[in-house]
């Protein structure tokens, strides 16, 4: 029986440039594949890089489909990954993948796991954001010391003679009173406590580090890259951000050493994935300090939600609809409270998600025009 494939949600430039690549690696596996609509088919591919392919991808998935992500991010929230650009080499590995291996692929690809997109680039500072000092020219010249009037109307008022007064004796200086003892210097304080989480929104670690907990799983991080290999799930990770986290923590790590251990841990994975999840446990559902409960909370772009956290899609699906309040996120997602608070946190710990201060209203304009105001006077 063969296995069918069908296509959505792209444009025909790109649905032509997968159909020839198809064609070709279906021939090299014995034609074992169909193409067919989408309605009929097994497996639907869609381009997630386009405008519509998550609202596509929720409707496919919705309908018991197994869906395929054309992206060229390095993950992916669907069930199988089509990287771009396309050849014929990753459609023949992709099809054996889906067909269980049957037939040995030409080119085989590592499965991604899904994950987060690269973070934002940080804005820079004006140069006019900087403080300066004032400049002496363009201080105001002191003011001229006022003379008598009669000096200043270019007379001098009369004056009289009378005998010089005897000079005033000069009574003894008092005592200057003797200064206290200064107090003693106050104690430096304490050096405030910083997770993993603080460490990384604050690009403090350069270079290739490891880090490890106990037995738990090693993380080896590259600051410079803004890259990490790991294990592809977060949730073994939560313990990582709880207690504090110092300098020496982080352990230097040779190139030899790293890439012995590095390749047993898959591919790189943005950085930012771990920035979004230390956002998510930051709160244990309450919003960050400073952000107000009654705030209304907007997504700029899609974020790739985690496979582990599924209900994360329908909070996503509802901010991106406009500005809203938790309350009404909470309504329009049927997600509970808690939850809707932790991914709006990580959202906004990655950039992902902004608040929008409601904009004033206008003033009324007088009704009537200027005959109506004319007759109301």
């Amino acid at each position: 029986m063969a296995l069918t494939l069908g296509t959505t949600g792209m444009d025909s430039a790109t649905e032509a440039e997968l159909r020839s690549a198809f064609q070709q690696a279906n021939a090299g596996l014995g034609n074992r594949w169909q193409l067919v609509d989408e309605g009929q088919a097994d497996y639907v591919v869609v381009d997630m890089d386009s405008m519509y392919g998550p609202m596509s991808w929720l409707r496919l998935h919705a309908a018991g489909k197994q869906v395929i992500g054309l992206t060229s991010a390095p993950r992916t929230q669907t069930d199988f990954r089509l990287e771009r650009p396309i050849d014929a080499n990753g459609v023949s590995a992709l099809l054996v993948q889906m067909s269980g291996g049957a037939v040995a692929p030409q080119a085989a690809a590592a499965p991604m796991p899904s994950g987060m997109s690269p973070s934002p680039v940080p804005n820079d500072q004006l140069p006019e954001e900087m403080p300066q000092k004032p400049r002496e020219d363009l201080r105001p010249p002191a003011p001229a010391p006022k003379l008598p009037d009669s000096v200043q109307a270019g007379t001098l008022a009369p004056t009289s003679i009378e005998p010089p007064k005897p000079a005033p004796v000069a009574a003894a200086p008092a005592p200057a009173p003797v200064p206290p003892p200064p107090a003693p210097p106050a104690p430096p304080a304490p050096p405030a406590q910083r997770r993993l989480a603080d460490w990384l929104a604050a690009g403090e670690i350069e270079g290739r580090v490891r880090y490890q907990r106990g037995a738990g799983p090693a993380l080896l991080i590259d600051g410079r890259e803004r890259t990490y290999h790991g294990p592809a799930a977060l949730k073994p990770l939560a313990g990582y951000f709880d207690s504090p986290v110092s300098r020496g923590d982080f352990g230097a790590i040779d190139d030899a050493t790293w890439a012995r251990e590095s390749g047993p841990l898959g591919a790189a994975q943005p950085l930012q994935r771990l920035e979004w999840y230390g956002g998510l446990l930051a709160g244990k559902g309450k919003l960050l300090p400073g952000v107000e409960s009654d705030a209304k909370f907007k997504l700029g772009k899609w974020p790739q939600t985690e496979r582990e956290f599924p209900k994360h899609f329908r909070v996503a699906t509802a901010m991106m609809k406009g500005p809203a309040t938790i309350d009404e996120l909470v309504a329009a997602s049927g997600v509970p409270t808690e939850d809707v608070v932790d991914f709006v946190n990580a959202n906004l710990a990655t950039g992902f998600a902004e608040v929008v201060q409601d904009a004033p209203e206008p003033d009324e304009p007088q009704k009537g025009g200027l005959f109506g105001r004319l007759r109301g006077k």
